[in-house]
């Protein structure tokens, strides 16, 4: 069975790795990836995830996710430029977000889906902290311009949820999805 990444993110591709997992091909799914009025975070997310997994023309088994940063119901994106990433960053000082999920993994018409919800905490940025991390461009092309895995990992004392959600996928959900679409999960060269 072929496998087919929907994403061009290689924070996923190094997660599938983990697992032992190397999709065959990787083609990033061109999708508008606009909020709908009133489209509440989960939803966003789902939506996205399964849109992407239809936009990829192919009988094989198609995996796909978006990672969405969600401050109540609002919903914070990749940042354009450092002045809306300071933005992000201010708003998520001090206080706890949602990052939510939604995996999609499709064969032919049949779709499985899922949303996995992790909420973070973030310190009190200091001036100072805010000015290096933004001077770091860490910020670019992340959800809410951070990354747990990364330089934005010390902002963040504790999380409740999955890690790897935060991420980019969460590997147990995907790893069972996989499984239940009947991909043959072995583990087999994950890293030790």
């Amino acid at each position: 069975m072929r496998l087919i990444l929907g994403s061009g993110s290689p924070r996923r591709r190094e997660l599938l790795a983990q697992i032992g997992v190397v999709p065959d091909e990787i083609r990033p799914a061109d999708i508008d990836e606009t909020p709908h009025n009133n489209e509440m975070p989960r939803p966003y997310a789902a939506r996205l995830a399964v849109e992407k997994a239809q936009a990829i023309k192919s009988d094989d088994l198609i995996l796909s996710a978006d990672t969405v940063v969600a401050v109540g119901r609002r919903i914070l994106g990749k940042p354009v430029d450092a002045g809306e990433a300071a933005q992000f960053l201010l708003l998520l000082s001090g206080r706890r977000h949602r990052v939510i999920t939604g995996v999609a993994l499709r064969i032919g018409d049949k779709i499985w889906s899922r949303q996995i919800e992790t909420v973070v905490k973030f310190k009190r940025l200091s001036d100072m902290e805010l000015s290096a991390y933004l001077r770091s461009d860490e910020w670019r092309g992340k959800a809410g311009g951070y990354a747990i895995q990364g330089i934005g990992g010390a902002f963040i004392p504790s999380i409740n949820g999955s890690y790897t959600n935060v991420v980019g996928l969460p590997l147990t959900e995907t790893a069972n999805m996989l499984i239940g679409a009947g991909y043959p999960l072995s583990f087999e060269g994950a890293p030790a």
